[in-house]
């Protein structure tokens, strides 16, 4: 289902479809996928985060349901299954930092460590 997703993103949200940029997902796995859509700005970014995943939904039977939850702004990706966010679940204010991964959610680190990455994502995410 997720490589499914992914070709239906990518061969909707293109240029060539009237769109301002050629999507691209940057990440899938198990249940999620992440689309850069190109855009610039959250109120975009959060109406083609919905319309692809409704868009997306009428091509699985149902009860199976696609759902947008939030945009990561900004967002690094280290690599598979390791990145940080900024959560934005509405236009007005961000949420918080999401961390899947890294040091400062893994249980085989001392405090410090925690603390530093902490310190760290604060400063280059805010």
């Amino acid at each position: 289902m997720i490589e499914q997703t992914r070709e239906i993103v990518l061969n909707k949200f293109t240029r060539e479809n009237g769109y301002e940029f050629d999507s691209e997902v940057i990440y899938g796995d198990t249940d999620s996928v992440m689309i850069k859509f190109g855009v610039d700005n959250l109120a975009d970014a959060m109406k083609l985060g919905k319309e692809s995943s409704d868009f997306v939904s009428t091509h699985f039977k149902k009860p199976i349901k696609i759902e947008f939850e939030k945009i990561y702004f900004p967002y690094l990706l280290m690599k598979k299954k390791r990145y940080a966010g900024v959560i934005w679940t509405k236009l007005d204010k961000y949420d918080k930092i999401d961390t899947k991964g890294i040091e400062n959610v893994r249980r085989d680190n001392c405090g410090l460590v925690k603390e530093l990455i902490d310190t760290v994502s604060d400063y280059l995410l805010y």
